[in-house]
C-alpha cells in the first residue's frame, strides 16, 4: 500500500510539473529569464525546503522531476556545485536573509559556486586545514591555499573553510563562509588531468576579504556546516545518487550562458539519453557499456555479460539504498552511514566500469585524444561512438575513489561512527590546534 501511495504521489508531482512546463516553457527566453522562472517556481531545486526556493521533495522524486524536464525538452536547472552543495548547506545552517541572498541566486543560475575545502596539507585530514582568517572590523582577511577546487575558474562565489581560531582543538576553530571569487587576492590556477581536461584548480588566497554576514552557521562552528556539505557531496557522488544532478548548462557570470537563447541549450533528439549516460560515475555506466558491448559484438562474451550484470546490480543496489533512506526519513528515522556506503559503492562501480569498458573496446581502448578536435577525428576514424566516453571514463576512474573523501576515510567513518569501533588514539579533540604536530 505504501509503495502504491508513493507512486501515486510521484505521478501527481510529475503531472503538476508537466502542466507547469506547458504553461511556462518558452525556448525564446534567455537562459537567465528561463532560470528565473524555473528557480522561483521551486522546480529547479525541488529537494530544498519551501523557504529555500524548493518543494521539500525526496531525492528520488527530485531525480524524476529533473528527468521529466529533460523529456519535455526544456532546459534543466543550473548545473554545478551551487545547486548540489552550497544551496542545501545554506538552507540547513543559514539565516533566512542568507537564503534569500545566496540560494535565490543559485536556483536562478545568476551565481556559480566552487568548494574551497581541501589544501595541500589537509585533504583526508580536512580538519587540519591552515588557511587563516583574521578579524578586521566587520570583515575577515583570508590567507592560504586550496587545491582540487572543481570549477574554480568559472565560480562567482566559493564555499570557504578557514581557521578562525588556532588556540582550540582543530575541529572547533573552523568557520564556513561565502567568499567572492572575483576580488583581488584570489588567484585560480587550473590543474590539467590525464584526461586532457582541467576540471580542478588550485586557489591562492592572499589577504582576500570575507564579510561577517557571509559567515554561515556561526563563528568557529564551521565543522558542523562542512559535514553537511560533505554529506550532500558524498550522497551526490555515491552509487544511486541519481542521473539528474546536473542541468543543461553552467550558471554564473563567467560561463557566458545567461544571455543565450534557452532553446539553444535545451536537450534535442537523443541529447537526454546522452546526458543520462553522463551519470556513469553514479551507477549509470551499465547502460553505456551494455550499448557499447552490443555495438562491438562483445555482448556474446560470457565474462563481459557477467560483469555487465554485476555493474547493473551495483547500480540497482544504490537506487534501492536511496529508496530505503527515503522510507526511513519518512518515518522520522535515518540510515547511519548511508552516504559513506554509497560513496564506497561508487568507487567500486568506477573501477569495474574502467576495466570492463576497456575490455569491450579492445585495442581501441589505447586511443585517446586530449582535445575536442582530436576526439571528433578519432570517432570518425574508428567509427565507434562509445570509444571517447569509455577511454575518458577509464582515465578519470582514478579520481573518484580519492575526492569527496578517500575510500579509506569512508571506511574509518563507517567503522567509528556507525559500527562503534574504537578510534585511533590521538589528541585532536583536546589539544589546541596550534600545539598539534603538523604533517605527522
Amino acid at each position: 500500500m505504501a509503495i502504491a501511495e508513493d507512486a501515486t504521489k510521484t505521478g501527481d508531482v510529475v503531472d503538476e510539473l508537466v502542466a507547469w512546463l506547458e504553461a511556462n516553457w518558452d525556448p525564446d527566453l534567455t537562459v537567465a529569464e528561463w532560470w528565473e522562472r524555473l528557480g522561483l517556481s521551486g522546480w529547479a531545486a525541488p529537494s530544498l525546503p519551501e523557504n529555500a526556493y524548493g518543494k521539500g521533495l525526496s531525492r528520488n522524486d527530485t531525480v524524476r522531476v529533473q528527468q521529466a524536464i529533460s523529456r519535455f525538452g526544456a532546459l534543466g536547472a543550473p548545473a554545478g556545485l551551487g545547486l548540489a552543495l552550497a544551496a542545501p548547506t545554506i538552507a540547513t545552517h543559514g539565516t533566512q536573509e542568507q537564503i534569500d541572498i545566496y540560494v535565490r541566486d543559485i536556483v536562478t543560475g545568476k551565481k556559480a559556486w566552487c568548494q574551497l575545502f581541501s589544501e595541500p596539507g589537509a585533504g583526508s585530514d580536512l580538519a587540519g586545514l591552515t588557511t587563516r582568517a583574521i578579524a578586521d572590523g566587520d570583515e575577515w582577511i583570508v590567507t592560504g591555499q586550496k587545491v582540487w577546487t572543481s570549477s574554480g575558474q568559472t565560480a562567482d562565489l566559493g564555499m570557504l573553510l578557514a581557521r578562525t581560531d588556532f588556540d582550540v582543538p582543530k575541529h572547533q576553530g573552523i568557520t564556513w563562509s561565502a567568499i567572492d571569487m572575483h576580488q583581488p587576492g584570489v588567484e585560480v590556477r587550473p590543474l590539467k588531468e590525464m584526461t586532457g581536461r582541467a576540471l580542478f584548480n588550485e586557489v591562492f588566497l592572499s589577504e582576500a576579504r570575507v564579510s561577517d554576514d557571509a559567515v554561515v552557521g556561526g563563528l568557529n562552528k564551521g565543522w558542523a556546516v562542512a559535514n553537511t556539505t560533505l554529506m550532500h557531496e558524498r550522497g551526490a557522488l555515491g552509487a544511486g545518487g541519481g542521473e539528474g544532478t546536473g542541468g543543461g548548462a553552467m550558471p554564473g557570470t563567467v560561463a557566458g550562458n545567461l544571455t543565450k537563447r534557452a532553446g539553444a541549450l535545451a536537450p534535442k533528439g537523443d541529447d537526454a539519453g546522452r546526458r543520462a549516460r553522463a551519470g556513469v560515475l553514479t551507477g549509470g555506466s551499465a547502460k553505456l557499456l551494455i550499448e557499447a558491448a552490443k555495438f562491438s559484438g562483445a555482448l556474446t562474451d560470457p565474462i563481459v555479460r557477467q560483469d555487465l550484470a554485476e555493474l547493473h546490480t551495483l547500480g540497482e543496489l544504490g537506487r534501492f539504498n536511496n529508496l530505503r533512506l527515503k522510507a526511513a526519513k519518512a518515518a522520522g528515522a535515518d540510515v547511519p552511514g548511508i552516504a559513506n556506503i554509497s560513496k564506497l559503492m561508487m568507487s567500486r562501480i568506477v573501477r569495474l566500469s574502467r576495466d570492463l569498458g576497456l575490455r569491450i573496446l579492445g585495442p581501441l581502448g589505447m586511443l585517446h585524444s586530449y582535445d575536442e578536435a582530436g576526439r571528433k577525428a578519432l570517432d570518425k576514424v574508428t567509427d565507434n561512438p562509445f570509444r571517447s566516453a569509455i577511454t575518458e571514463m577509464a582515465l578519470f576512474a582514478q579520481g573518484p575513489p580519492i575526492y569527496g573523501g578517500t575510500d579509506q576515510i569512508q571506511r574509518n567513518i563507517i567503522g567509528e561512527r556507525v559500527l562503534g569501533l574504537p578510534k585511533e588514539p590521538n589528541e585532536d579533540k583536546t589539544r589546541p590546534f596550534a600545539e598539534l604536530p603538523k604533517n605527522s
